[in-house]
Protein backbone atom coordinates (compact mmCIF):
# COMPACT_ATOMS: atom_id res chain seq x y z
CA UNK A 1 0.00 0.00 0.00
CA UNK A 2 1.39 3.53 -0.99
CA UNK A 3 2.74 5.81 1.98
CA UNK A 4 -0.19 8.51 1.89
CA UNK A 5 1.58 11.95 2.33
CA UNK A 6 0.09 14.40 5.08
CA UNK A 7 -0.14 18.15 4.21
CA UNK A 8 1.30 20.13 6.91
CA UNK A 9 -1.88 21.77 8.67
CA UNK A 10 -1.94 26.16 7.85
CA UNK A 11 -3.77 28.29 9.16
CA UNK A 12 -5.82 28.64 12.18
CA UNK A 13 -5.11 24.61 12.44
CA UNK A 14 -1.41 25.80 13.61
CA UNK A 15 -0.28 27.56 16.47
CA UNK A 16 3.05 28.95 16.61
CA UNK A 17 5.23 28.32 19.64
CA UNK A 18 6.45 31.84 19.44
CA UNK A 19 3.51 33.48 19.24
CA UNK A 20 1.89 31.50 22.12
CA UNK A 21 5.33 32.75 24.32
CA UNK A 22 4.75 36.62 23.53
CA UNK A 23 1.08 36.29 24.51
CA UNK A 24 2.09 33.96 27.70
CA UNK A 25 4.55 37.00 28.19
CA UNK A 26 1.80 39.54 27.93
CA UNK A 27 -0.74 37.54 30.23
CA UNK A 28 1.75 37.70 32.79
CA UNK A 29 3.18 40.99 32.26
CA UNK A 30 -0.93 42.30 32.56
CA UNK A 31 -1.41 39.78 35.55
CA UNK A 32 1.79 41.32 37.79
CA UNK A 33 0.62 45.04 36.84
CA UNK A 34 -2.85 45.19 37.09
CA UNK A 35 -3.94 41.95 38.53
CA UNK A 36 -6.68 38.84 37.38
CA UNK A 37 -9.77 41.00 38.19
CA UNK A 38 -8.45 43.82 35.93
CA UNK A 39 -6.98 41.43 32.90
CA UNK A 40 -9.03 41.53 29.75
CA UNK A 41 -8.35 39.82 26.75
CA UNK A 42 -8.01 42.84 24.64
CA UNK A 43 -5.23 44.25 26.80
CA UNK A 44 -3.53 40.68 26.66
CA UNK A 45 -3.77 40.94 22.63
CA UNK A 46 -2.26 44.33 22.51
CA UNK A 47 0.47 44.01 24.71
CA UNK A 48 1.35 40.88 22.73
CA UNK A 49 0.55 42.92 19.07
CA UNK A 50 -1.67 40.19 18.43
CA UNK A 51 -5.49 40.21 17.84
CA UNK A 52 -7.97 38.58 20.10
CA UNK A 53 -8.29 35.40 17.99
CA UNK A 54 -4.99 34.43 18.46
CA UNK A 55 -5.71 34.27 22.02
CA UNK A 56 -9.23 32.89 21.52
CA UNK A 57 -7.71 29.74 19.29
CA UNK A 58 -5.88 29.07 22.32
CA UNK A 59 -7.69 29.43 25.53
CA UNK A 60 -11.82 29.97 25.69
CA UNK A 61 -11.86 32.68 28.76
CA UNK A 62 -9.70 34.89 30.60
CA UNK A 63 -10.01 32.38 33.46
CA UNK A 64 -8.81 29.19 31.04
CA UNK A 65 -6.02 31.67 29.73
CA UNK A 66 -4.71 32.60 33.30
CA UNK A 67 -4.26 28.96 34.50
CA UNK A 68 -2.92 27.70 32.02
CA UNK A 69 -0.07 30.35 31.59
CA UNK A 70 0.10 30.33 35.46
CA UNK A 71 0.41 26.49 35.23
CA UNK A 72 3.45 26.22 32.82
CA UNK A 73 5.42 29.09 35.50
CA UNK A 74 4.21 27.55 38.90
CA UNK A 75 6.50 25.29 41.09
CA UNK A 76 8.05 23.02 38.66
CA UNK A 77 6.21 19.75 38.10
CA UNK A 78 9.61 17.67 38.19
CA UNK A 79 9.98 14.78 41.06
CA UNK A 80 12.35 16.35 43.98
CA UNK A 81 15.66 14.65 43.74
CA UNK A 82 16.60 11.79 46.16
CA UNK A 83 18.74 12.92 48.47
CA UNK A 84 19.28 9.64 50.71
CA UNK A 85 17.48 11.59 53.82
CA UNK A 86 14.33 13.25 54.61
CA UNK A 87 15.75 16.56 55.66
CA UNK A 88 17.71 16.47 52.23
CA UNK A 89 14.37 16.24 50.43
CA UNK A 90 12.48 18.56 52.60
CA UNK A 91 15.65 20.87 52.05
CA UNK A 92 15.00 20.77 48.24
CA UNK A 93 11.14 21.40 48.22
CA UNK A 94 11.73 24.23 50.62
CA UNK A 95 14.38 25.60 47.77
CA UNK A 96 12.12 25.17 45.38
CA UNK A 97 8.88 26.78 47.01
CA UNK A 98 11.55 29.83 47.52
CA UNK A 99 12.76 30.33 44.00
CA UNK A 100 8.92 30.52 42.61
CA UNK A 101 7.25 32.37 45.74
CA UNK A 102 10.34 34.38 45.89
CA UNK A 103 10.25 35.20 41.96
CA UNK A 104 9.20 39.06 42.21
CA UNK A 105 6.46 38.45 39.35
CA UNK A 106 5.17 34.94 39.89
CA UNK A 107 4.98 35.83 43.96
CA UNK A 108 2.99 38.54 43.11
CA UNK A 109 0.45 36.85 40.80
CA UNK A 110 -0.09 33.96 42.50
CA UNK A 111 -1.16 36.18 45.70
CA UNK A 112 -3.02 38.10 43.58
CA UNK A 113 -4.85 35.29 42.47
CA UNK A 114 -5.10 33.70 46.11
CA UNK A 115 -7.32 36.99 46.84
CA UNK A 116 -9.33 36.79 43.90
CA UNK A 117 -10.55 33.24 44.02
CA UNK A 118 -12.04 34.20 47.57
CA UNK A 119 -14.97 35.60 45.38
CA UNK A 120 -14.18 33.76 42.23
CA UNK A 121 -15.31 29.73 42.69
CA UNK A 122 -14.25 28.58 39.43
CA UNK A 123 -10.73 30.03 39.32
CA UNK A 124 -10.32 29.35 43.57
CA UNK A 125 -11.22 25.26 41.65
CA UNK A 126 -8.85 25.78 39.05
CA UNK A 127 -6.02 26.97 41.43
CA UNK A 128 -6.80 24.07 43.76
CA UNK A 129 -7.03 21.40 40.95
CA UNK A 130 -4.79 22.68 38.23
CA UNK A 131 -2.24 23.76 40.70
CA UNK A 132 -2.05 22.94 43.59
CA UNK A 133 -2.91 19.40 43.98
CA UNK A 134 -0.13 18.21 40.73
CA UNK A 135 1.95 19.52 43.69
CA UNK A 136 1.08 18.15 46.74
CA UNK A 137 1.64 15.09 44.72
CA UNK A 138 5.03 15.74 44.58
CA UNK A 139 4.88 16.13 48.16
CA UNK A 140 3.69 12.83 48.77
CA UNK A 141 6.41 11.24 46.94
CA UNK A 142 9.07 13.27 49.98
CA UNK A 143 6.41 11.76 52.20
CA UNK A 144 6.27 7.91 50.77
CA UNK A 145 10.32 8.17 50.65
CA UNK A 146 10.63 8.82 54.13
CA UNK A 147 8.24 6.52 55.45
CA UNK A 148 9.99 3.66 53.48
CA UNK A 149 13.39 4.87 54.63
CA UNK A 150 11.87 4.29 58.22
CA UNK A 151 12.48 8.26 58.87
CA UNK A 152 8.87 8.85 59.15
CA UNK A 153 5.77 6.50 60.86
CA UNK A 154 3.29 4.99 58.17
CA UNK A 155 0.33 7.19 60.08
CA UNK A 156 1.92 10.65 59.79
CA UNK A 157 -0.80 13.36 58.99
CA UNK A 158 0.17 13.49 55.09
CA UNK A 159 -2.20 16.65 54.20
CA UNK A 160 -0.95 18.63 57.58
CA UNK A 161 2.17 17.61 56.28
CA UNK A 162 2.04 19.37 53.06
CA UNK A 163 0.31 22.18 54.14
CA UNK A 164 3.07 22.95 56.81
CA UNK A 165 5.77 22.31 53.85
CA UNK A 166 4.72 25.46 52.38
CA UNK A 167 3.35 27.57 54.60
CA UNK A 168 6.29 29.04 56.12
CA UNK A 169 7.92 30.43 52.98
CA UNK A 170 4.71 31.58 52.17
CA UNK A 171 3.87 33.60 55.27
CA UNK A 172 7.84 34.86 55.50
CA UNK A 173 7.92 36.73 52.32
CA UNK A 174 3.99 37.43 51.49
CA UNK A 175 2.75 38.48 54.96
CA UNK A 176 5.36 39.27 56.60
CA UNK A 177 7.44 40.76 53.70
CA UNK A 178 10.77 39.49 55.28
CA UNK A 179 13.52 37.99 53.46
CA UNK A 180 13.92 34.12 53.11
CA UNK A 181 17.62 33.31 53.98
CA UNK A 182 19.61 29.56 53.69
CA UNK A 183 19.44 30.04 57.03
CA UNK A 184 16.08 30.33 58.02
CA UNK A 185 14.99 27.11 55.09
CA UNK A 186 17.70 25.28 57.01
CA UNK A 187 15.89 26.03 60.43
CA UNK A 188 12.18 25.11 59.15
CA UNK A 189 13.87 21.74 57.58
CA UNK A 190 15.11 21.05 61.17
CA UNK A 191 12.18 22.13 62.93
CA UNK A 192 9.62 20.15 60.50
CA UNK A 193 11.98 17.06 60.59
CA UNK A 194 11.43 16.76 64.45
CA UNK A 195 7.94 17.47 64.02
CA UNK A 196 6.81 14.74 61.59
CA UNK A 197 9.76 12.12 62.54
Amino acid sequence: MPEIKRRTPTGAAVLRPDLTDSIIEAVLDELAEKGYQSLSMDAVARRAGVGKSALYRRWPSKLEMTVSTFVRLSVPLTSIPDTGSFRGDLRKVLDEILAWLGHPRHGRIFTDLLGAARTNPELARALTEDIAAPRRELGMEVLDRAVARGEVPAEVNRELALDVFAAPVFWRLHARREVVTAEYLDEVADLMVKAFT
